[in-house]
């Protein structure tokens, strides 16, 4: 790992969290190996959890400086669970990938059912992967990514960076803060103990947020010790992350399109601290939860959220994922020219869905410490492609390239087993180091649905 440019990182992260006159806290760097890649992977992945661990201690007080691991951070980036006597479920749909057009490289989004139905109503159902690809050959890639997205589908064609940069969305998303910030109305102090131990002790954390960066922030939150519910709709499944994702959370299903549902989520939201949200720009101000009606259901509320493609610009509603920021972004391009390879090369891991959910969570405990200063709610906003743009922005020195990331060793994983509601498991140990406050979940991740829509504290 770079310590320099694992450095600069940190400094941009940490004057994205607070403004550029605080001065910038001194983090202990550990390990020396990183991921193979044309940005720097590992030193992100050190960063950002570092800022998470450095809002956690400026929260409670804690005077001690984090020791972050590059070594585990980076396998805290690919998955934290290794089940035993079981592989791990399948990642992707058997559709979802790259596909070569009459003019480059499109990527296709298809793990969601609805997703997928999509691509379908524009490309027909196809036996199997191989025919899918020669329709595709047939297109034009931004034809085709246009028609798959106004389907209601994911798409992305391959862009250079210097195509992005002259993109009105990136451009749009170059000028976005990393995190943007907004001070809500003043309302009465909160109640919360912020112990160091477990900073997070009695604080209700309502998690609204889908693959994969939400689920990494409220993942984190929860290890602090927070209560995590987290809402998801009656139809909607993530089998692949149930271990990995939901740990340290109750999971429950509630239709906010119905009255019923819509009742009981404002009965939550009047009792909840930390609001997590993934939804597009648009999606939770359509059901009538703009940030006005979310503040007066429940006065001091830290609100973050989560956009793929950015707060302004023409995509600012569009569906997207860290796969297709990508794609989009030229980060799979700059990889495709590094490796000399004839396909997109993507970095080795999603990046920025995880970098992104450690900023979130570094925001959540920003925003309750501001709460506690000053006496206000806050919103704080971040987005897929605003991470994305930092990262390209710190390339590796011209020459330089990682040698790869170590095999993974036995004492990576906590000594003792993990028993989910699936089976048994080994856990990574957490990647930072922050005296007097671990990082522990209380219960196991598992499946969707499984507990009651309420909160267990009174």
């Amino acid at each position: 790992m770079d310590t320099n440019l694992a450095a600069r990182l940190w400094q941009q992260l940490w004057h994205g969290l607070r403004d550029e006159h605080t001065p910038v806290p001194q983090i202990v760097w550990q390990g020396h190996d990183a991921f193979c890649s044309v940005y720097p992977v590992s030193e992100l992945a050190a960063a950002s959890i570092a800022l998470a661990a450095q809002a956690a201690a400026a929260l409670t007080g804690n005077p001690a400086k984090p020791r972050l691991d590059a070594h585990l951070a980076s396998r805290w980036f690919q998955h934290s669970f290794r089940p035993i006597n079981r592989p791990l479920p399948p990642a992707w749909d058997a559709f979802a990938g790259d596909y070569q057009t009459a003019d480059g490289w499109i990527r296709l989004h298809t793990n969601a059912p609805h997703h997928r139905q999509s691509m379908e109503r524009v490309l027909g159902k196809q036996p199997d992967r191989a025919a899918l690809a020669r329709i595709v050959a047939g297109w034009q890639k931004q034809t085709l990514e246009q028609a798959i997205v106004d389907a209601g589908g994911c798409a992305a064609e391959m862009r250079s960076l210097e195509a992005w940069r002259q993109h009105p969305q990136g451009q749009s998303v170059a000028q976005e803060p990393l995190i943007a910030w907004q001070s809500q109305a003043e309302s009465a102090p909160p109640a919360w103990a912020l112990p160091i131990a477990r900073p997070l002790h009695g604080v209700r954390v309502l998690d609204l947020t889908r693959v994969i960066a939400g689920p990494v922030a409220t993942r984190f939150l929860a290890g602090l010790g927070a209560e995590v519910l987290r809402l998801d709709p009656p139809d909607w499944e993530e089998p692949t992350l149930e271990e990995e994702m939901m740990l340290g959370k109750r999971c429950a299903r509630l239709d906010l399109k119905s009255d019923a549902g819509r009742q009981q989520f404002e009965r939550l939201l009047m009792q909840t601290d930390v609001l997590v949200h993934g939804y597009r720009a648009d999606a939770l101000e359509a059901l009538g939860y703009d940030s006005a009606r979310l503040q007066q259901l429940a006065p001091g509320l830290i609100d973050v959220s989560l956009n793929a493609w950015g707060w302004s610009g023409p995509w600012r509603n569009r569906r997207g994922f860290d796969s297709l920021v990508q794609m989009a972004c030229g980060i799979a391009d700059a990889g495709q020219r590094w490796h000399g390879a004839d396909t997109p090369q993507p970095l080795p891991v999603q990046a920025l869905d995880h970098a992104t959910g450690y900023l979130m969570a570094a925001a959540a405990l920003e925003g309750m410490r501001q709460r506690v200063t000053h006496g206000t709610g806050v919103r704080a906003r971040l987005s897929l492609a605003r991470t994305a743009h930092l990262l390209t922005s710190h390339p590796y020195p011209a020459g330089m390239a990682a040698a790869g990331l170590a095999p993974s060793l036995p004492y990576d994983e906590r000594d003792t087993l993990e028993l989910t509601p699936l089976g048994l498991g080994y856990r990574l140990k957490p990647p930072f180091w922050l005296p007097g406050t671990p990082l522990l979940w209380s219960r196991a991740g598992g499946p969707l649905g499984a507990a009651e829509p309420i909160w267990l504290t009174p």
